[in-house]
């Protein structure tokens, strides 16, 4: 099953702990931001974009809370203009999905949903923190960071990896 006209391949996006530190809240006043001092939301998108330039038939669903806790609309511009081109979707929907009985669901799940959902096949990451309930006949599919996110040598080698092999699906 073709999954989209032009990506081939597909990156499951989280955001916090991947594209910047995992210390991110909410505030009524303040809106999103980061406790941590000396750290910025999205400070390593720019590595993802780079990582991603010689490879233009990627495409990107998001699989951060952002989509849930506000908006697929606002989780994709917070992203720079050169991702927003790559994103095709998320994994919640909310004209679809019960926000609630969605966040019940481990990260695991609601990737793995979306990819039968999607048809993807077996040429997927997901770039993510969240390790809980990941079958091991998925485990190299999962990308999984720490609070460093991207910007840790190790996950961009195994991401550069994934990007530079041959699809053998």
């Amino acid at each position: 099953m073709n999954a989209h006209p032009y990506f081939r391949r597909f990156i499951y996006l989280d955001f916090d702990s991947v594209l910047h530190h995992d210390s991110v809240y909410i505030h009524p006043t303040k809106g999103i931001y980061i406790r941590e001092p000396g750290f910025a939301l999205f400070e390593w998108m720019p590595i993802l974009e780079e990582l991603l330039k010689a490879h233009p038939n990627v495409g990107i669903i998001l699989s951060t809370s952002w989509v849930r806790m506000k908006s697929f609309s606002y989780a994709k511009s917070r992203l720079s203009p050169e991702l927003q081109k790559r994103v095709i979707g998320a994994t919640f929907h909310k004209g679809h999905m019960n926000k609630e009985l969605f966040a019940q669901l481990t990260r695991a799940s609601q990737i793995l949903g979306d990819v039968s959902r999607r048809g993807l096949g077996e040429d997927w990451i997901a770039i993510d923190d969240e390790a809980e309930g990941w079958p091991f006949m998925y485990a190299r599919n999962l990308i999984r960071t720490g609070w460093a996110g991207i910007s840790d040598p190790e996950v961009r080698t195994e991401i550069d990896t994934w990007l530079n092999k041959r699809n053998t699906v």
